[in-house]
Parts: C-alpha cells; sequence; structure tokens
C-alpha cells in the first residue's frame, strides 16, 4: 500500500495490525501523530474567549455562560482537520517500487506509461501533475511519454528532459545511463546538457562518460527477461544479476573492474551464471543462497 492510502487509513482509525506497522515506518511517522496530538488537544485562542466572555457575561444567563464557546472550538478543530487531511493528500508523493526479479507497469496520470525493473523505486505527485510532469527514479525505468508538457525524471545522478518519447533511464549507485528509443531527449549531467536522438546512449560510469555505438533495437532488452552490456565493469554485471535473482554473488580475489560484453537471461539461473562466468574465464559453486565466483 503507498503512503497516501496508508494515512488516509491511519487518519480513518482503519489501519489493521500490519498497516499500523508500515505506517510506523513512514519517515512523516512522527510528524503524522504530533498533528493528531495537537488536534486532539485543540483550543480556541484564550485571549480571544476571555474578553468575549468579560463583555458578554452580564448578558448571559447561568445555564449558557460555561457552554457558549464550545460549539466554535469544534468547528475550529473541524477545519484544522480538514486543511491538515487536504494539506497530506494533496502534498504527498504516490510512489511505486519492485522487489527483487520483479517488474511492473505504472500508469501514468497523463496516459504516459513507465516500466519499472527489478529493485526500483519511482514516485510522483499526481495533485500536481497538470502543472509540473515530474517523476523521481532510483534504479530502472523505461518510459513511453505522452506528448504534452515536459516531462522531466529526476535521479540523483542527473536530470531526463522529454516531450513525448521513448526511452530509458538506468541509475545505479555510481551507473547513469539513458538510451533513447524515440523522439528527442536532454540529459542534464552535472550542469551540462546533451540531446539524444534515437539510438543515442548517455552513459556515466565512475564518473566517467562512456561513448557508446548507436543502439539498434527497439526497446531495452530487460523487458524481453535479458540484461544486456557493452564493456561494463564486472561488478555492475554482478549487480545487476543480484537484482534479477535472490541471490549474493561472493567475487573475494576476482577483478570485478574487468570489462563485459554479452548479456544474461532473467529466467535460467545456471544458463545465467554461464553466460557470464565463461567469457571471463570463471567458474562459479553454489551454496545456499550464494554464488562463489572463482579464476579458472
Amino acid at each position: 500500500m503507498n503512503k497516501e492510502d496508508l494515512i488516509k487509513k491511519w487518519l480513518d482509525n482503519n489501519l489493521n495490525p500490519e498497516e499500523q506497522k508500515a505506517f510506523e515506518q513512514l519517515e512523516d511517522y512522527k510528524e503524522l501523530t504530533k498533528m493528531d496530538s495537537s488536534l486532539k488537544n485543540f483550543r480556541a485562542p484564550k485571549f480571544a474567549v476571555d474578553s468575549n466572555y468579560k463583555n458578554l457575561k452580564p448578558n448571559l444567563n447561568k445555564n449558557s455562560e460555561s457552554n457558549w464557546w464550545k460549539p466554535l472550538i469544534r468547528i475550529a478543530a473541524i477545519f484544522a482537520i480538514a486543511f491538515s487531511v487536504y494539506y497530506y493528500s494533496t502534498s504527498l508523493d504516490t510512489e511505486m517500487n519492485t522487489n527483487i526479479a520483479e517488474q511492473i507497469s505504472v500508469d501514468l496520470p497523463d496516459q504516459s506509461v513507465a516500466k519499472l525493473n527489478a529493485n526500483s523505486l519511482l514516485s510522483f505527485n499526481d495533485h500536481s501533475w497538470e502543472e509540473k510532469r515530474e517523476v523521481n527514479l532510483i534504479g530502472e525505468a523505461f518510459f513511453k511519454v505522452a506528448k504534452g508538457q515536459k516531462f522531466d525524471v529526476i535521479t540523483k545522478n542527473g536530470i531526463v528532459t522529454v516531450l513525448g518519447t521513448q526511452f530509458n533511464v538506468k541509475q545505479r549507485s555510481t551507473y547513469f545511463e539513458v538510451t533513447c528509443y524515440e523522439g528527442l531527449v536532454a540529459v542534464t549531467h552535472k550542469n551540462s546538457t546533451v540531446e539524444l536522438q534515437p539510438g543515442d546512449t548517455f552513459k556515466i560510469i565512475d564518473g566517467k562518460q562512456i561513448t557508446n555505438e548507436k543502439e539498434t533495437a527497439t526497446k531495452p532488452s530487460w523487458l524481453s527477461g535479458e540484461s544486456n552490456f557493452k564493456s561494463v565493469p564486472l561488478k555492475y554485471v554482478i549487480a545487476e544479476f543480484e537484482n534479477q535473482y535472490d541471490l549474493s554473488i561472493i567475487h573475494k580475489n576476482i577483478d570485478t573492474s574487468r570489462l563485459f560484453t554479452g548479456s544474461f537471461t532473467h529466467k535460467d539461473l545456471d544458463l545465467a551464471l554461464k553466460s557470464i562466468t565463461l567469457p571471463l574465464n570463471l567458474s562459479y559453486s553454489k551454496s545456499g543462497k550464494s554464488i562463489k565466483l572463482k579464476r579458472e
């Protein structure tokens, strides 16, 4: 369940035990509970109540003088709660994430579509979408963007800006790659902007820009259940393998800076391991949830 739905159910006092635990893990948990506590203890401003009470006391009978202001407090509390609910429901982002070996398709508010690769997170604000088409991405996603005003994909390594096109963005640790499949894509990295046409790729690995040959495919290979690499350090191949298989690779005494060109399938573990190890003259052994790489 996403953050917005959890907060709405919390406001309705309708969380089950599992949802309550998830709610308590939210980064806004302390602020939300403080807000709730403040509203429960809400009182009308004392100075206003006291002064008005003194002025009106001669005209009030004994039964009404202690109760006349209570409806005002209830009304003020209702307005405060309504404002808080509106603020939190319109300012919170919608978040979608994938687990290891999982892919999902996300329909964005303008009929654009984002397809998330494994172990990735996408967030956006549904309520401000008409004014600002903007998503935040951690991981990897393929986008089909409906035509309209500019569309930004924000990552910690750079910003990708388009009007309407198809492109792939991969941001994992110190690896940043953007490939344009249709239309025109602008990539901003460290105050420098590069425009990509169909088939062009912008890639930064460990702080260095890498030049790639033209991409001839019409979509990223991971959409078809395969990870593809062109002169990529082995450590990033291993990291992507761990995203697609719920396993840990042990690579002690293995040079993970060696460049790898090739691919591995997401659907056959042994075939995937052989596809990675054989070209590099490596072997492997399996033990539980671990794979140990060895030099031949």
